[in-house]
């Protein structure tokens, strides 16, 4: 059966149903929808890091191996002083002390770190002696002093829990497992707030960060979907004119956007997928699905507009509204869902989810589109006569004098297209692929100061794990975990690294009466088997569990250093692995991993991901356009402003020095995803017209036709402006780049794509 045919008959079945049973349409779609958004109650808002990654590359798996072994490497990170105060007084060691063991007293934390629950060792007539740091919660003067008397000749304990200028303190907080990063976050702000309100207090650190964001996009998007559909209502009754008009369209983007965000609730509740949780990489699904659906709505309610003004009644304008969209409509939606779809490509887990669910979306929003916006429409009593409908609005009579225009100068118009590509290309070399976490926030946020303060006064909150195993009894290995460690600190950025080695050079110094010169590891195996015997002797061997295992079989350097961009990330991994195989040699198990060796697979991850999605959905979406109009040239003409606006917007990226990254690498789909509805409205168009009018003004019709709706969608879609005003950067870098993205594939479709099939005009009319 011919394809025109087949859709003719399905679209008429469509119209028929929507107007001869308006009420039933409308309660059918209502239920449906409503069943639908009651799943929103079992949405879970998560960002964890480690979640986006696949559970089987070699980073994730050591990881989580250091995870099982030594305990959460996710760590919230509290810092509290004055400046140009000393932070040694009696008040701050009660603080101190408040805040540790009362965070040891929730239920949810695995362990904490900090001068109040660190251990000292001494020489005590001979004897290694271990006893607190902080004995009690109130100290004497002499007390204090002893404190920073021992630090100071023990700098690396200094360095992990003391600012540089002795004014802020530092606490440790390891989570359990049994709590989500949220909750925990949240529980540990709860109780060191209240006690931190006479002090400078900051908070980081990855667990922190990660369990803030949750909070941060609830908020997000309350004010992100205010903001949008707000700009979006005031576009759209300034050229509609119509309240009736405008709330048609906005009840369309409610129903689509609610259902969309239930459907996601209701996948992770029957499969509990980590792919279908909330992140910060979709916290722009909601204005995607507003503007998506709003394409729908302002394509029905300006056409039905056009057809009450020469029709004899509302059904009748209805019917030749739909018959003239449903095609276009059906067909911009399943070539928009194929685009978000490539996506299930990702290696990253979130962005899974996010092309499954939008592509559901759109399409709810396609059916809501084809059944219950006409059948809402015809029980509405329309004035002929009105404002609205008797007369152009400014922007349609703006395309009605333009569409000549691009008639005449088709070259023209194409060389310009032509230019505006080559800049979009001259920037593409320029784009940098850069996971810095500290650049996601704006500067004068918490996250931000917290994380700007670890890296300038204390040694950094990112971290690098180096797992080793073996005879961590052998000085041979322990050295070389030693020399591991020093290779490591000659980065500038790195602030402090600490293992079993490190323990066992205290201990080897406090037996031989505090000697600096016997702050090594011990010539033999017997000799270091004797410190850990003396050390037992009057402290708990638990001390250790955070460097080594229970049998001494495997050991865990940790490293932690400033942020580090992407490139840095890189570069380092790539010298310790160069150093570990060039001069430790490959005969010792050695796993380098940490959130840095995280997300530099991230970042390869999203470099591959978003090629294999811009090429994917370029392929697919011409595919699906040369089937469907039975012509290859519109295959290819359909997608010349979508690959136009893809380099102009990575080619801007560059310009701006805007990175790509996990948020900012899904543009290409949504761009893809969004402009195809432009070029399809057109091809649509200009078949239908080619079969009624004089081939000479083809173009100027068409244009006269479709010109309107996809500038008024496309000024509407400025509610993509609304991500400007994000708490996260790369999200604000893809609301002025969709922004841009609306403009490039609207004045595209009308100049690039319109002149070309203006000059290949002859070859596309009657080719089948």
């Amino acid at each position: 059966m011919n394809i025109n045919y087949s859709s003719r008959l399905i679209s008429d079945w469509i119209i028929e149903i929507s107007l001869n049973h308006p009420w039933k349409t409308i309660f059918t779609s209502l239920f449906l929808t409503i069943v639908l958004i009651s799943g929103s109650q079992f949405l879970v808002i998560d960002d964890d890091m480690m979640k986006m990654l696949p559970r089987d590359i070699e980073s994730r798996l050591a990881w989580d191996k250091v995870q099982e072994e030594f305990g959460s490497t996710e760590v919230i990170y509290i810092a509290f002083g004055n400046k140009s105060k000393n932070i040694f007084t009696k008040d701050a060691f009660s603080t101190l002390w408040d805040i540790s063991n009362g965070l040891q007293s929730l239920k949810y934390v695995e362990d904490v770190s900090s001068l109040a629950t660190l251990s000292r060792m001494d020489n005590v007539d001979g004897f290694m002696e271990i006893s607190d740091l902080q004995p009690q919660r109130v100290l004497a003067v002499s007390e204090i002093n002893s404190i920073e008397s021992y630090l100071n000749i023990n700098l690396d304990q200094k360095k992990r829990f003391v600012s540089k200028d002795n004014e802020f303190f530092m606490i440790a907080v390891e989570p359990s497992e049994k709590l989500g990063l949220d909750q925990f976050r949240d529980q540990v702000v709860a109780l060191a707030r209240p006690l931190l309100k006479n002090y400078e207090s900051h908070f980081g650190g990855t667990a922190y960060m990660t369990g803030s964001i949750p909070g941060l996009i609830k908020d997000d998007i309350k004010a992100l979907m205010k903001v949008g559909v707000f700009i979006m209502v005031i576009i759209l009754l300034v050229n509609l004119r119509s309240l009736t008009g405008v709330g048609i369209v906005i009840l369309l983007i409610g129903l689509s956007l609610g259902a969309t965000m239930g459907f996601m609730g209701w996948v992770y509740k029957l499969t509990r997928s980590d792919k279908f949780l909330f992140t910060m990489a979709n916290s722009s699904m909601p204005i995607i699905l507003l503007t998506i659906a709003n394409s729908d709505g302002v394509h029905i309610i300006t056409k039905f507009f056009r057809e009450m003004r020469k029709a004899i009644d509302t059904k009748e304008a209805i019917k030749s509204t739909m018959s003239a969209l449903l095609v276009p409509i059906f067909l911009t939606s399943v070539t928009t869902a194929s685009a978000f779809l490539t996506m299930v490509s990702s290696p990253l887990e979130p962005l899974i989810g996010y092309g499954f669910t939008i592509s559901v979306g759109i399409l709810w929003a396609c059916f809501l589109s084809s059944f219950f916006l006409p059948a809402l429409i015809s029980l509405i009593k329309w004035d002929k006569e009105s404002v609205v409908i008797s007369k152009t609005s400014i922007l349609e009579d703006f395309v009605n004098k333009v569409s000549p225009l691009l008639h005449r100068e088709a070259r023209f118009t194409f060389i310009i297209g032509l230019i505006l590509i080559a800049v979009g290309l001259t920037g593409l070399s320029m784009v940098k692929v850069d996971v810095n976490l500290a650049s996601f926030f704006k500067p004068g946020t918490e996250i931000r100061d917290g994380m700007d303060f670890m890296d300038n006064e204390m040694v950094g909150t990112m971290d690098l794990r180096v797992k080793i195993e073996g005879n961590l009894k052998d000085p041979i290995l322990l050295n070389k975990m030693s020399h591991i460690q020093n290779y490591i600190e000659e980065n500038k950025k790195v602030g402090l690294s600490y293992s079993i080695a490190d323990a066992i050079k205290q201990m080897h110094k406090v037996v031989m009466d505090n000697n600096e010169d016997f702050k090594t590891i011990p010539e033999s195996e017997g000799k270091v088997n004797n410190l850990f015997t003396l050390y037992s002797m009057s402290g708990d061997p638990d001390d250790f569990s955070g460097f080594v295992d229970y049998d001494y079989e495997v050991g865990l350097i940790t490293a932690l250093s400033k942020t580090m961009s992407t490139e840095e990330i890189f570069e380092f991994v790539k010298k310790i692995t160069q150093y570990i195989s060039k001069d430790i040699g490959n005969n010792i198990p050695i796993e380098i991993t940490g959130m840095i060796v995280v997300f530099r697979d991230m970042v390869l991850m999203i470099i591959r991901s978003s090629l294999l999605s811009i090429i994917f959905s370029i392929i697919l979406i011409g595919l699906i356009v040369s089937f469907f109009f039975k012509k290859v040239p519109w295959g290819f003409l359909a997608i010349v402003p979508l690959s136009s606006a893809v380099i102009i917007n990575f080619g801007l990226m560059g310009h701006f020095n805007i990175s790509l990254n996990h948020i900012t690498a899904i543009l290409s789909a949504i761009v893809i995803g969004v402009g195809v509805d432009f070029a399809i409205h057109y091809i649509a168009q200009f078949e239908r017209l080619s079969n009624k009018i004089d081939h000479r003004s083809l173009t100027k019709e068409v244009v006269k036709d479709v010109g309107y709706p996809i500038l008024l969608d496309a000024g509407s879609n400025m509610g993509f402006g609304a991500l400007l005003f994000s708490s996260f950067i790369p999200v604000q870098y893809i609301g002025g780049l969709m922004v841009f993205a609306m403009l490039s594939t609207s004045l595209g479709t009308l100049t690039i794509l319109s002149s070309l099939a203006e000059i290949l005009k002859y070859r596309l009319i009657n080719k089948n």
